[in-house]
Parts: structure tokens; sequence; C-alpha cells
């Protein structure tokens, strides 16, 4: 069952050199494949949530990725080591997922799986058949984390006919008949875990002045160089809540030139890394979870290698990172049709 208290295993800086992480002493995250199975994994740390789960700090992303290409990234993912694969029922792709799981060799209970509760499913009646369809498109019985996926949820009507989004006030303002649902989910043993993506620390403190069974554990953001977040990252750290950081890369519309800032060039220089791997170890040097997404065996396998950053290299990116104006590169309000920012409450 989940606790109200969060004790996370932190990757903590080496101030003389950088160093590899080390495997957990955690057999939920088995490195062993089944029998037969050409995986040869490398290891990864993760954070011990309150459930006394482990999460890898390091997961799959799948945003954006079609059905043929996904499949193939899960397999190399896996075979490079990863065991933590993040979903959601709007990418489209969890079937595809699903069915490379089942390919990997892999056992269902060495994986971390994610998924997301679409906007309009927030509706009441409508989250266990959300999720019962995720969880057949992945091809099994439960999910380790189950996120909202966005504060707001939206009419199911008119969006499944002509795909236009029209809120849902009430359970926008309150999500807390929707959160009740998914405690009774975790009480029938169909979710492990649950959590929240792109909460501001309003919102989020929102949902939390109510008289919750189970609280959210994980609030997955936008977190990168670009932005961020820094006083968001206090404020979890402050009440227990792990952060993920989706597009830890800056997005596809700013890896090219994340990967070419001096601060990175410099860094994976001095450490002998590659720039990707100098952004993914500060990141997670931070205390955060990291979901680069990339359909590339060699890239997938290179965003897995983290190290741990002398502090004044830590450092040196830190102050970097916050030193300029935020850029959020995801905010699909106006794509939407809203008149109002989702992010417009912190």
């Amino acid at each position: 069952m989940l606790k109200s208290n969060f004790n996370p295993v932190v990757v903590r800086p080496c101030l003389a050199r950088a160093t590899r992480t080390t495997t957990l002493p955690n057999r939920r995250f088995s490195s062993t494949p089944e029998s037969g199975s050409s995986i040869s994994p490398s290891p990864v740390d993760g954070y011990t949530l309150s459930s006394g789960d482990t999460i890898p700090s390091v997961g799959l992303g799948t945003w954006r990725a079609s059905g043929e290409d996904v499949g193939g990234a899960v397999k190399a993912a896996l075979s490079a080591g990863y065991r933590h694969i993040d979903c959601a029922w709007e990418y489209g792709n969890e079937e595809a997922i699903g069915n490379a799981i089942q390919q990997s060799g892999v056992r269902r209970e060495d994986l971390w799986l994610t998924s997301k509760l679409w906007n309009a499913s927030h509706s009441p009646e409508d989250v266990e058949p959300a999720l019962d369809e995720t969880l057949t498109r992945l091809g099994t019985s439960y999910l380790d984390m189950y996120l909202i996926h966005w504060p707001v949820a939206i009419l199911k009507e008119p969006y499944l006919t002509s795909g236009r989004f029209v809120v849902d006030k009430p359970l926008s303002d309150d999500m807390f008949p929707t959160w009740k649902k998914l405690e009774e989910l975790v009480d029938k043993g169909k979710i492990k875990n649950v959590g929240v993506c792109n909460f501001t620390i309003w919102r989020f403190e929102q949902l939390m002045k109510n008289p919750l069974k189970y609280r959210p554990l994980v609030n997955q953001v936008e977190l990168s160089y670009w932005n961020p977040q820094p006083n968001l990252l206090a404020w979890a750290k402050s009440r227990k809540v792990l952060l993920e950081a989706s597009s830890p890369l800056g997005g596809m519309r700013k890896v090219k030139e994340t990967l070419e800032l001096p601060v990175f060039t410099e860094v994976a220089k001095l450490v002998n890394i590659t720039p990707a791997q100098a952004v993914l170890s500060w990141l997670r040097q931070r205390g955060v979870v990291v979901l680069p997404k990339s359909t590339h065996p060699d890239r997938i396998k290179e965003n897995i290698q983290a190290v741990t950053l002398p502090q004044e290299l830590f450092e040196k990116i830190e102050r970097a990172a916050v030193s300029h104006p935020p850029k959020r590169m995801i905010n699909p309000s106006g794509k939407w049709g809203f008149n109002f920012d989702i992010f417009g409450l912190t």
C-alpha cells in the first residue's frame, strides 16, 4: 500500500571524479533475462517510493514514436538495460509497446510500466475502462504507476467524435472524484502507485487538500536546461514528491541546440562522456527521473549511461540552467482551443 512518506534513494555527487552509477540492491529490477534471451543490460539506479517499490531513475520515453518505431525502440532499450517504460493512452502506441515487451524475454515483474489517464476519461465511470484498455494493449494485469496526464478534464463528447476539446469545468476544478476512482483501482490491484503530470504547485496543493487515501507520489513535468523549474523541484523535495523529467534533452525543437551548449560540451569533454550524458547525469543528480525519448539504438544505449558528476561540474550546469529566463517548450493550451493557460496558476 502507499504510505504518506517518500524515501528516495538519491544519486549523490562525487567530489573527486566521475563514476558510473551502481546497481541498487533491489531484486525487483533483475538484470537477468528469460532463458534464451540475448539481453545484456547495464546497471541503473532508482528511487524507493513509500510503497516499497523502486522506480528506475531513467526510463524510455515513447511520446511521438509510431507503432513501428516504438517496438524497435523498446526492444533496444530493454537490451541496453532499461527496466522502465513510460507510456500513455494518448500516444496511440501501447499495443506495439506491449508486443515488444512480450517478445523481449524480460519478465513483467522486472519492469516498471507507467501509463497515463487521458483528459477525456476523468469522469469516475470512465476511469476503469480507460485503464483496462491500456492494460489490454500493454498485455499486463497491472501498472506500476498510473498518472493523471493533464490537470484538465474534457468532455468525452465531442472529443471522441470530432477531436474537439470542451472543458469539463467541475472535474477540472475538483479532481477528487477522479482521484477517488484511482484509489479504488489501487485497492483492486490494477495500479501499484499513483501520481500526476504537468501539475503546478497550486494544482497539486488543491488536490492534496482532499482526504486522500493514497497521495500522489510522482509529478511528471517538463524539466530541462531550458525549463529547469528550481522552485518546483525544491517544493517537490520538501513534500517528498518525486519529479519525472519529460523531454529532458529539451524536446524535438531543442535537442540539437541543447547538446551544442558550451556548458554541456565542456563538461562532457572533462568527464569523457557525451553532451547528452552530461545533460541526463545533471538531471538525475538533481534527484529526478529522466525519460529521454529516442528510436535510435545507439542513442538509447547512450542515454542510460549516466555518471555522478564532480560537485563543481554539477553546480556549473545548475548555475547555467537557472541563470536564463525559463522557456516552456510544451504548452498545448492554445492548440486545444482553451481561453486560459494550463500553467497559469503556479
